[in-house]
């Protein structure tokens, strides 16, 4: 499935601002950055539900938020995309 993760995190303080690096690498673990707090991963329910459980041990919620949206299929009618951002493709082969 696709989701998209945004968050906010405060970044007044340094444990806030650790709290972002931690909140931003596991969200690059699993998709790729489309915007500077904003993520779109291709996970299974499973991953999906770790990824949930993480966040929410990393965030503050007297302090942060955090937004989850599943996406459905058929995706490319879902998503469209302007600009210059070019998205990777999850379906097509993976070039090292």
């Amino acid at each position: 499935m696709l989701i998209i993760v945004c968050y906010d995190v405060s970044t007044e303080t340094s444990a806030g601002r650790r709290r972002l690096r931690r909140v931003a690498k596991a969200c690059e673990a699993v998709g790729q950055r489309v915007q500077k707090s904003v993520f779109e991963c291709r996970v299974s329910l499973m991953q999906y539900e770790e990824l949930e459980r993480k966040l929410l041990r990393e965030i503050d919620q007297t302090q942060d938020r955090l937004r989850l949206y599943r996406l459905h299929e058929p995706i490319d009618l879902n998503v469209k995309e302007y600009g210059q951002f070019k998205a990777l493709d999850f379906d097509g082969p993976l070039v090292v």
